[in-house]
């Protein structure tokens, strides 16, 4: 988990804390702020995983390694297995924690046949790689320069919803502490802050100073910005996704031959636009940002939580029970599952085979139609003709 993202919005808040009273709130007041535990210091904890708390970063993606290690240990390979992390220290160092509880303490350490049990590629987040990368933001040219429908898109629709709960939170607040204004900005980090150190505390009094409806607004903002900088409400987010959806169809397409496991380490904003490209979470029309809406497909809260995982299996059916699933499926048969962090979630239209799974063949149609639907990367992206074309480097 990163506290990079509110970096900005903290520094320019530091020095008004120091002059606040404590703020109140509807149910109890908070302790004083001056009271509050020291923070991190942001040279050398920010963007950083976190290593400390119940919640460490670290220690959910050892949990995970285990996890997945006794769901998955009869597809392990007794060859070195490659996996890959793109080129950030806090990715690394999550890739390197899961494969300590995957591979087990010695991963790295030589067998007697003078291999390691697993090998670790970094793939570079450099704008050079084309569409031979994990970190698609990085190099669509289109994306990152424009300013209007781009990567700041999600900041552009964050900024409207967010005038449309925090002035009444910033009026309170001023009110409570006169002579002190507070910005949209300020305010949020605020909340962001209460997430942070709990992440890194167990705890935070940030939480205490907003009401439920207030929470519920800012799980929504959440939604909203990552919805529109790479998700389904952005322009560039599905053709960024299909890169690692493309190679990932070709790989099961392949089936055992190519390998039986492959591990991808990427920032959560890597994960958004490949759910887009899927149509994962379909909807008749875009979030609003002019209010919160009663139900919706879109919970970021769900998608990328930290540790977030999104898995793709591929199962062949030995038997046919004809009671348990399609009385058509036939014993051999090929499907393709995802699992999105614990749960099955049903392609959109394909969902026919064993335990909600759509069939092989019928999720490769589906990503060809989802191809021609979304249209070319170099092409969206404004790349040249001679830049990589798609994802090399998957192979065992």
């Amino acid at each position: 988990m990163s506290l990079s993202k509110v970096t900005s919005n903290l520094l320019t808040i530091g020095n008004t804390l120091a002059l606040v009273r404590p703020f109140g709130s509807r149910e109890s007041p908070p302790p004083p702020l001056t009271s509050c535990p020291p923070g991190p210091e942001p040279s050398s904890h920010y963007d950083q995983l976190t290593t400390t708390g119940p919640y460490a970063g670290t220690l959910s993606a050892f949990t995970s390694g285990t996890k997945l290690r006794t769901r998955y240990l009869s597809l392990l390979p007794s060859t070195p297995l490659n996996f890959w992390a793109s080129d950030c220290n806090r990715v690394i160092e999550t890739a390197r924690y899961f494969a300590t509880g995957f591979f087990g303490l010695d991963w790295e350490t030589s067998t007697p046949k003078g291999t390691a049990k697993a090998n670790l590629h970094i793939i570079p987040e450099t704008a050079g790689r084309g569409a031979d990368t994990l970190t698609p933001g990085d190099t669509c040219f289109d994306y990152r320069e424009d300013m209007r429908t781009g990567h700041d898109y999600g900041l552009i629709q964050l900024s409207k919803f967010r005038s449309t709960y925090l002035p009444a939170v910033a009026a309170r607040f001023e009110a409570q502490n006169p002579g002190i204004r507070f910005t949209n900005g300020e305010i949020y980090s605020m909340q962001e802050m209460c997430g942070f150190e709990i992440l890194v505390r167990g705890s935070s009094p940030w939480c205490n100073i907003f009401s439920h409806e207030e929470w519920l607004d800012f799980e929504y903002a959440r939604d909203v910005i990552h919805y529109y900088r790479a998700g389904p409400g952005n322009a560039y987010g599905p053709a960024m996704g299909w890169l690692w959806l493309n190679a990932t169809a070709e790989l099961l397409k392949r089936g055992p031959g190519a390998g039986s496991l492959f591990f991808s380490f990427v920032h959560d904003g890597d994960m958004i636009p490949m759910l887009a490209a899927l149509d994962l979470f379909p909807s008749n029309k875009h979030l609003p940002v002019t209010h919160r809406p009663k139900s919706r497909t879109w919970h970021t809260s769900q998608v990328v939580p930290m540790n977030g995982r999104i898995i793709f299996e591929r199962l062949t059916c030995n038997s046919s029970p004809k009671s348990l699933w399609n009385a058509n499926t036939n014993a051999g048969e090929q499907f393709v599952r995802i699992n999105v962090n614990d749960g099955i979630v049903a392609f959109p239209g394909c969902s026919t085979g064993p335990g909600s799974s759509c069939p092989l063949e019928d999720f490769l149609a589906l990503v060809c139609r989802r191809q021609k639907k979304i249209g070319n990367f170099r092409q969206i992206c404004g790349l040249d003709e001679d830049a990589p074309a798609r994802i090399t480097f998957l192979h065992q």
